[in-house]
């Protein structure tokens, strides 16, 4: 029998979330990217690894399908004030240093290091970024590289743990949720990035049941007023910064749009016609959505 539009959503859910196979190729991965680390820094090192731990949307379990990258924090000693003598000043000598140490102790073909992480680039599955950081003294948050040399202050754990918190308020949904509006946003043209969508989604929802279509129409409706969210750490500042004048415009266009389309999906499920609702979801969710 065809599926209901709330079965479909469960359906879509399914397909966008990562198979089992694919969550070992990321625990795999993470485990691979200590032992290089550790092979290359060993604690006989000026620059000795503390520590590797998986972070961003691999860790919220709010990643989804295909997975291209994983991320990783990969914490250093400041062994002898390494980090005043030689890094303070170039943040970019800091990533080559652990580049070129990698490609020296791997067999893999391509490492890359721009901006603030090192990339393991994989033939298979997902690549690798590696954000290398210093623990800043006296203080709570890390130093990462800034992508102009200089450095800025991150903290995925308390990012990760604030979102943790506003799960067991908000309810088990919230990631299921996530999934959803990020599969939304990149389908069409990719606007937002997915940490600063997350925060949005986590900020503005009191609760989420299992009632998709309606939260998913809420938060389409909400969205414009909430664009402008900050870091949870309490270090970024505003999520929103990378955001242009004309992106923005076209953003919330887009929000109107997809708006008065789940507004007409809703009412066709109202009265029956699952047929029509989930062809108004495809438009808003992509060819992957059960038609």
């Amino acid at each position: 029998m065809p599926l209901t539009t709330a079965q479909a959503f469960d359906a879509f859910l399914f397909k966008i979330t990562p198979t089992d196979d694919q969550r070992a190729d990321i625990r795999n991965k993470r485990f691979a990217t200590e032992k290089y680390l550790r092979e290359a820094f060993a604690p006989s090192s000026t620059l000795p690894l503390k520590r590797v731990i998986l972070i961003g949307s691999a860790d919220r379990a709010t990643i989804i399908r295909p997975v291209n990258d994983v991320d990783v924090l990969a914490e250093f000693i400041d062994k002898d004030r390494i980090y005043d003598k030689q890094y303070r000043r170039d943040s970019g000598a800091f990533l080559q240093r652990i580049r070129k140490a990698l490609d020296a102790k791997t067999s893999i073909k391509k490492i890359g290091a721009r901006g603030q992480a090192v990339r393991l680039f994989y033939v298979n599955g997902a690549h690798v970024d590696i954000a290398p950081v210093f623990k800043w003294d006296n203080s709570s948050g890390y130093g990462l590289p800034r992508g102009d040399g200089g450095w800025m202050t991150t903290d995925p754990e308390a990012q990760a743990a604030w979102f943790t918190k506003r799960r067991e308020t908000i309810g088990s949904c919230l990631t299921p949720m996530c999934k959803l509006v990020r599969r939304w946003n990149r389908v069409h043209s990719h606007h937002f990035e997915s940490f600063h969508l997350e925060v949005m989604v986590a900020s503005m929802f009191k609760t989420i049941g299992s009632n998709y279509r309606t939260a998913m129409r809420s938060f389409f409706e909400w969205g414009p007023k909430w664009i402008n969210v900050s870091d949870p750490a309490g270090h970024s500042g505003r999520l929103d910064d990378y955001l242009t004048k004309s992106a923005l415009v076209a953003i919330r266009s887009r929000f109107d749009e997809a708006h008065e389309r789940a507004e007409r999906a809703i009412e066709a499920e109202g009265r029956g016609d699952h047929t029509k609702a989930k062809e108004l979801w495809r438009i808003e969710l992509g060819d992957e959505f059960p038609a």
